[in-house]
């Protein structure tokens, strides 16, 4: 039997603000279960297991990144779409950690295909295009601009640069704008 309220959009999204207080990692039925004071059990009508809520959670998160990405991105070329682009990512993970960390969960192929994930390999090859490159250099530069945003606010979120001067935001500048600079002078092979 299904409970009044309770839907799998609303579960979903009480995932991820748990995921938000406890972390990503220890998210599970259970403990949604628990949140709304219910039987695991009348959970299953709307979730098929721990995973089933992960992958969901993963694929809110990556849909309000995009969003937000795609409109940071409107109207903007070149660095200043960089930095817009960047900054979406590092201000969505500190504002939502553990949905952040969902946007790093391994999807299946099929439920990778329906994500937004592709969205934001556009919009990240739409700012690429302003800086004129082409394939296969264009991959190569998604990717690097993928380890740098998300290895940079993995460490930052996890206190690695809380310790020491000069400010995260000092550096998270000097690296964009060392980015846009390689960029613009892209190696030939």
């Amino acid at each position: 039997m299904v409970r009044v309220g309770l839907t799998t959009d609303r579960l979903v999204r009480a995932g991820a603000e748990l995921a938000d207080e406890v972390g990503f990692d220890q998210v599970t039925v259970s403990a949604l279960a628990r949140r709304f004071d219910v039987k695991v059990a009348s959970l299953y009508s709307h979730l098929k297991n721990s995973q089933d809520l992960k992958t969901r959670i993963a694929l809110l998160a990556l849909e309000e990144l995009a969003a937000r990405a795609a409109d940071a991105l409107a109207g903007r070329a070149g660095k200043d779409a960089l930095v817009a682009f960047a900054d979406v990512y590092r201000d969505y993970a500190r504002a939502h950690p553990g949905r952040y960390a969902a946007t790093r969960h391994p999807l299946d192929p099929e439920a990778a295909a329906a994500s937004a994930g592709g969205r934001h390999a556009q919009m990240t090859r739409a700012i690429l295009r302003g800086y004129d490159l082409a394939e296969p250099d264009q991959t190569h530069a998604v990717r690097l601009l993928g380890s740098v945003f998300h290895g940079y606010v993995s460490l930052e979120t996890a206190g690695g640069f809380s310790h020491s001067a000069p400010d995260p935001q000092e550096s998270w500048t000097r690296i964009l704008d060392a980015l846009d600079s390689l960029l613009r002078n892209w190696p030939t092979p």
